[in-house]
């Protein structure tokens, strides 16, 4: 199956006609998450008004360490099975990523200046979500660094998969370490503890940005391909006129 997405026109022709209702869908749970979030959801009673933050913040968080692990995952299909596609989607990915892991930062920045009455503390998830943040900057730097693509490619994918050590972290370190960071109240064993007027936002934002993460992905994957065969054919022409 892999294969067969592998080839670029494929992939074009699959993802050709998923954009447009993309984009509608995801504006539509965005919109209606920051609605109910901001207009129709309960102040929380130690929080106030600050808790509405989260419906931007915990999201983000999501996605940040989903899509890095995403990026990982593509690495490992571009070093093993040597599918430039691979390769592409993960620099499609990286600076995504990169983007809502700085948003997931500063959300939690405007947070915790009411909350713990300072910008930024050395907390273990405020920390390793830093870190996060430091593999996709290097992702993105390492895969440029180089005067041959596929070398900066390779060493991209490795750093990327090391990488992956850190999202354990991330997830579980309000757990193993005493954090100022509430723990998780959304995916636990026995249930979400959050208020059902809150989780229905929440639900709708973290499905919102989702797919337009999606959108974004596969819009710069088409983009990439149509710079790859703008060279090729200013190639062809040039070899052309030295013929």
């Amino acid at each position: 199956m892999f294969n067969w997405l592998a080839n670029p026109n494929r992939f074009s022709k699959l993802t050709g006609n998923l954009q447009l209702p993309l984009i509608i869908l995801s504006t539509t749970m965005i919109l209606l998450g920051l609605y109910y979030g901001l207009f129709d959801s309960p102040e929380d009673y130690q929080q106030g008004d600050a808790v509405r933050i989260m419906y931007v913040h915990v999201p983000s968080a999501w996605l940040a360490s989903f899509l890095f692990f995403s990026l990982a995952i593509s690495c490992i299909f571009y070093l093993v099975w040597k599918h430039p596609l691979a390769d592409l989607i993960s620099n499609a990915i990286a600076p995504i990523g990169a983007i809502f892991s700085v948003l997931t930062l500063v959300t939690g920045s405007l947070w915790g200046k009411p909350m713990w009455g300072t910008w930024w503390v050395w907390d273990a998830r405020l920390t390793s979500m830093l870190i996060l943040f430091f593999f996709y900057l290097g992702y993105m730097l390492l895969s440029n660094a180089f005067e041959r693509k596929i070398d900066g490619s390779k060493s991209a994918s490795v750093l990327a998969i090391i990488g992956l050590i850190n999202l354990p972290i991330i997830k579980f370190s309000v757990d193993w370490w005493h954090t100022l960071h509430q723990p998780s109240s959304i995916l636990r064993m026995d249930g979400p503890s959050i208020d059902k007027e809150m989780l229905l936002p929440l639900t709708l934002m973290m499905v919102g940005f989702s797919l337009f993460s999606i959108y974004l992905i596969i819009t710069n994957v088409k983009t990439m391909l149509l710079e790859k065969k703008c060279e090729a054919l200013i190639l062809k022409l040039n070899l052309k006129e030295f013929s």
